[in-house]
């Protein structure tokens, strides 16, 4: 009972500290022309988005990390070197984000940084996240408990930190096309990070991670009340970009890496809709969808915003549901 009054009192801090944020954030990226600028390539309906402001990923990142400081100095939590891990990685694609972000809008283009700028920083934080991770305990192998095996990687643990954070983050910033898609995704898959975190007992601020989790949804829950449709503000690279580094650190924190692909199943789906399209348009000169990520495809063959969006909410929730199922009971 006491974790459900911790999850719910959580949730709740970053909801009211979200809708705060936005009140204030949203005319202040008005008043400095944060504006998103639109693809002409996208579908026509989406020309009336041009001009809607970005950077909302303000919206959740300062509330979960303010819940985060006033929960520390309340005495609730404990910094972990776990937690200092997640918040590093969280805060480091945000920053990445959002020069990306503040690149885009100052140039009037969707170019930002460069991809081999963007893979460096992203190795540097991998870089970090293993060294931190290494020099308190952790074990450099992948655990896949249902058939009991334990595979070392050695050093190339790090390889995988880095493989798992650069495809979890691409992975929800393709995904962040439609208003409300992403936001939504995303806090299906840390409630259930967040569930399967307070189950893992055996790790170190398993507790803390849980309730960074929930504090996170809250403020995601906050954020969707400006940007579903009809948006009022986009998240960005910013707010993408820090949404993917954080799931994917939880996985690996958790020992839960397998179930990431379950768990963020519509991002892994939306990813691999590009894939197969650049592969059969390069290789093959042929389409395999209208348009992809796979949401746009459905906008071509005629489905409407809301209705695409909340399909691909309830096929994440299934696999979250499905994650957390295997996780925790079975």
């Amino acid at each position: 009972m006491l974790i459900l009054a911790k999850s719910t009192m959580a949730m709740m801090l970053g909801f009211v500290l979200a809708i705060l944020t936005g009140i204030i954030i949203i005319p202040w990226l008005r008043k400095m022309n944060a504006k998103q600028s639109v693809s002409l390539k996208i579908s026509k309906s989406h020309l009336a988005k041009n001009g809607t402001p970005t950077l909302g990923g303000f919206i959740f990142i300062i509330p979960t990390i303010l819940a985060l400081i006033f929960l520390y100095f309340r005495g609730s939590i404990d910094i972990t070197h776990n937690l200092i891990i997640l918040i590093f990685v969280f805060l480091a694609y945000a920053l990445l984000g959002f020069v990306d972000d503040f690149l885009k809008i100052k140039y009037k283009n969707n170019k930002g940084l460069k991809i081999s700028t963007k893979f460096f920083c992203q190795l540097v934080i991998a870089i970090i996240f293993f060294y931190i991770f290494m020099k308190n305990g952790g074990k450099s192998v992948i655990e896949i408990t249902s058939l009991g095996l334990t595979i070392p990687l050695g050093w190339g643990f790090g390889l995988f930190i880095l493989f798992l954070l650069v495809g979890t983050s691409n992975a929800v910033n393709i995904t962040d096309g439609l208003d409300g898609l992403a936001g939504g995704l995303s806090a299906i898959a840390f409630l259930a990070f967040g569930l399967l975190s307070w189950n893992t007992t055996w790790m170190q601020g398993n507790q803390e991670m849980a309730i960074f989790c929930f504090v996170l949804v809250g403020s995601l829950f906050g954020f969707l009340l400006f940007n579903t449709h009809p948006a009022k503000v986009f998240m960005g690279d910013m707010g993408s970009l820090a949404l993917g580094g954080a799931l994917a650190t939880i996985a690996i924190l958790t020992r839960h890496e397998l179930s990431l692909p379950l768990i963020g199943g519509v991002f892994v789906i939306e990813t691999l809709s590009s894939m197969i399209q650049i592969i059969s348009i390069r290789k093959f000169h042929k389409k395999i969808f209208k348009m992809a990520p796979l949401h746009h495809h459905f906008e071509q063959i005629g489905w409407s915003e809301q209705d695409i969006v909340k399909v691909f909410w309830v096929v994440g929730l299934l696999l979250a549901m499905a994650a957390i199922t295997y996780g925790v009971w079975i």
